[in-house]
């Protein structure tokens, strides 16, 4: 019983924070507000369907539908963005390198690789690198001559 009632208070005071500022923050209580509103415009005229498939297909080709669903979304993302202060910064300099080259990396080894571009790209390769003499022949099978 002990445990329970432990969790709860640590689970208690770990939203504590959220809360205070769901309580003072007049931005992100109109950001939820505003979510909240465009969210049932959009149910409130997609539950009158019979059907799910009525529903959807309503919701596919109805603009105002799609721009009232992208409004809450958008709203949501405010208001959890506010909430937890995200800053998004740039990563560091080596990680953005890093990742960079892994990129490059897979980009080459995809344009190799592949059966329909490979070819070409390899014998483009070999050209450039070994220059265009007779001296070397590529040869893709993996045999030897």
């Amino acid at each position: 019983m002990t445990y329970t009632k432990e969790r709860v208070a640590g689970a208690a005071a770990g939203a504590r924070p959220y809360v205070e500022r769901a309580i003072r923050d007049k931005e992100l209580r109109d950001n939820v507000r505003n979510a909240y509103s465009s969210a049932r415009a959009v149910y409130d005229e997609l539950a009158s369907k019979r059907k799910v498939s009525d529903a959807a297909t309503r919701l596919a080709g109805d603009k105002g539908l799609q721009d009232e669903l992208r409004h809450a979304i958008d709203e949501l993302r405010n208001a959890a963005g506010r909430v937890q202060k995200v800053k998004r910064q740039s990563p560091e300099p080596v990680q953005a390198a890093r990742n960079g080259l892994i990129l490059l990396a897979g980009i080459a080894l995809g344009l190799l690789l592949n059966p329909i571009t490979g070819p070409a790209v390899r014998r483009l390769l070999a050209r450039k690198l070994f220059g265009s003499g007779n001296g070397f022949v590529y040869q893709g099978n993996g045999s030897k001559s």
